[in-house]
């Protein structure tokens, strides 16, 4: 029995020929991560600096024998484990705006990651300058716990943000709505590739 058996009529062969960069490797990185090798992405650039804590298992797909790994050793182990033919790229560096472009460019998408809103803003507007044909899916707005109706897509052209762009850090994080996020993320990624793939068939 093949390991995409069950997927979605006609996506497997396209996202076998795909790849998507993923800044950071927290709870929305490494979910959507995940959820990606699981829908068969050829291969995933990914980027994280950090290193897994205890902390970090209440929404990040990591396992107490993580701990003290980097998250790209860990979370590439998870991956191939999942599925040992997709290709995992791993860069263990903080991304800037001097590097990100070298890192992340190599791909048909990028999936924002980050943390901070500085960060993510800077990320963003890297992206869509240099990559106009290039979406990059962000997330903001996942905090909390409930309030699943609050969860939206917004577009603006090639720049597309999921969460309720309400909440912050301060209300706490939740594993169920920060895998939600984590998985629009990832579905709209699959939704765009399969769209645009077969677009440029005909």
């Amino acid at each position: 029995m093949s390991l995409f058996e069950r997927n979605v009529p006609g996506i497997t062969e396209i996202l076998k020929n795909s790849a998507i960069s993923v800044a950071g490797l927290g709870g929305l990185g490494s979910n959507a991560a995940v959820s990606l090798a699981r829908s068969g992405i050829s291969k995933l650039i990914i980027a994280d600096f950090d290193h897994v804590e205890q902390s970090n298992l209440n929404r990040q797909y990591y396992f107490q024998s993580d701990i003290g790994k980097t998250k790209v050793d860990a979370l590439s182990d998870h991956l191939k484990n999942i599925n040992p033919d997709i290709i995992v790229e791993k860069h263990h560096v903080k991304l800037t705006k001097d590097n990100m472009i070298s890192i992340m460019g190599d791909s048909d998408l990028l999936i924002e990651a980050f943390d901070k809103a500085s960060e993510k803003k800077w990320l963003i507007e890297t992206w869509a300058v240099n990559f106009k044909d290039k979406p990059v899916i962000a997330a903001s707005g996942l905090s909390g716990m409930g309030k699943t109706e609050d969860l939206k897509v917004h577009r603006s052209g090639n720049i597309i943000v999921c969460g309720d762009e309400i909440t912050d850090i301060s209300e706490g994080l939740c594993a169920p709505r920060v895998s939600i996020v984590a998985n629009m993320q990832a579905n709209l990624a699959i939704e765009w590739l399969v769209k645009n793939k077969k677009r440029d068939k005909i």
